[in-house]
């Protein structure tokens, strides 16, 4: 699926329809450049499903996981820029989050082997203008 959106305010609205979908375990993989809009998005997600669209969520840029409970399980929103080494993630949670939780994982590549299988893989690009986003949603089952 490709979105376009013309402002960031089309882009939390596009994150929020994308939320109601999520089911528990499911793992989405958010790629794209600085300022594209990785963390808007996040951000849109863990309101709608927290129910809150008032709810202060901080990048976890510096914790590298953030932790939210929800009617349907906890989300757990990393943010692996800073990250060193993939085995990092075991002493933050990693095994609970693949237990049971809702995954949202900016910059993925620093999963490395630890890549899982199945995922929902969430590209945002900068479009034309500044605001201006194309979004690509794809699941993948391997």
């Amino acid at each position: 699926m490709i979105l376009n959106t013309n402002s960031e305010q089309e882009t939390i609205e596009a994150a929020r329809d994308f939320a109601i979908t999520l089911r528990p375990r499911d793992i989405v993989l958010l790629r794209g450049d600085l300022g594209a809009g990785k963390s808007v998005f996040s951000r849109s997600i863990i309101r709608t499903l927290v129910g809150d669209e008032c709810l202060d969520v901080p990048s976890p840029t510096f914790t590298l996981v953030q932790t939210y409970d929800t009617p349907n399980g906890e989300i757990y929103h990393f943010d692996l820029y800073r990250l060193k080494s993939p085995e990092e993630l075991y002493e933050i949670g990693w095994e609970d989050a693949l237990s049971a939780g809702i995954l949202l994982i900016e910059w993925p590549d620093k999963l490395e082997y630890l890549k899982p299988k199945n995922f929902i893989e969430v590209d945002l690009n900068i479009g034309l203008t500044p605001t201006s986003r194309m979004i690509t949603i794809k699941r993948i089952d391997k």
